[in-house]
């Protein structure tokens, strides 16, 4: 049997685009869902919930202004196409956050779901972005340049980050919270452990 060529395992435009479109649409549910329980996740979503909650500045327009670093790194090392599909990603996300919540009314939402499926939804709408060489930017930016630069696991690197980062939520809201925030990390990184390795996915 033989291999399929670089031009075989290529995306087009078209898939590109729908990835990019799902991915983001996942995200930005997934960290709806866990705001709407009081929760935190890990990466530059993450840095804009800290920041929101102690100051309670709109989490769009923080979670995009936290981005902005972190595409100098993705420049510098990924090239112009992925700091710019990131760029409309995190941009997309960031209005989507603040407009879903308009659009959808979550009265009520146990914490251990919200952790639980807000956690796999950002997961897998992450995976998405990878496999099209696009991301949020932020922290995963630094942990794909790590996957790539040292063969560190992209999801494992992610996760100790994120867990890193929620617990740092303990300055500003409740230890339940906290532990909940720890579960959706822990979610949303074992989707990136579990599926975006070396050579398991051949799509360019």
């Amino acid at each position: 049997m033989t291999e399929p060529s670089a031009a075989q395992l290529r995306h087009s435009q078209l898939e590109n685009l729908q990835a990019l479109i799902s991915g983001v649409m996942l995200i930005s549910f997934g960290v709806v869902l866990m705001a709407a329980a009081g929760l935190l996740t890990g990466g530059a979503p993450g840095i804009a919930f800290l920041l929101h909650y102690a100051t309670g500045w709109p989490l769009g327009g923080l979670f995009m202004a936290v981005n902005l670093p972190f595409y100098l790194l993705a420049l510098r090392v990924f090239g112009v196409r992925f700091t710019l599909t990131s760029a409309l990603a995190a941009a997309l996300v960031s209005a989507l956050i603040d407009l879903v919540p308009g659009w959808l009314g979550i009265s009520r939402v146990h914490p251990a779901y919200a952790a639980v499926f807000g956690g796999l939804a950002i997961g897998a709408g992450l995976l998405m972005l990878f496999r099209h060489q696009t991301s949020l930017g932020g922290l995963n930016v630094l942990a794909l340049w790590l996957h790539r630069r040292l063969g560190w696991p992209a999801g494992r690197v992610q996760m100790v980050m994120d867990c890193t980062l929620v617990l740092a939520a303990w300055f500003v809201t409740d230890t339940e919270r906290v532990a909940w925030s720890v579960l959706g990390a822990v979610a949303l990184n074992l989707v990136l452990a579990f599926n975006h390795k070396p050579g398991r996915y051949l799509g360019l």
